[in-house]
């Protein structure tokens, strides 16, 4: 379990280090996020890229624990 914390905290870091470069990868609005505007400001939630990133993640995690 303790190793599994420190894979996943790295993991976390290395995700905050390369957030620049990631963010011109493509993965921006894509259909399925929910967007609203009004008056007074914005709310963004990126689902279907939640979806994705969680398919992913479960894959590896899958593939490492095999």
């Amino acid at each position: 379990m303790g190793r599994m914390l420190v894979v996943i905290g790295l993991a976390i870091a290395a995700v905050g280090l390369l957030w620049p470069w990631l963010g011109r990868l493509g993965l921006g609005p894509l259909p399925g996020d929910i967007r609203i505007r009004g008056e007074h400001g914005a709310f963004y939630f990126p689902i279907t890229i939640c979806i994705v990133v969680s398919i992913a993640l479960s894959l590896l995690l899958w593939l490492i624990n095999r």
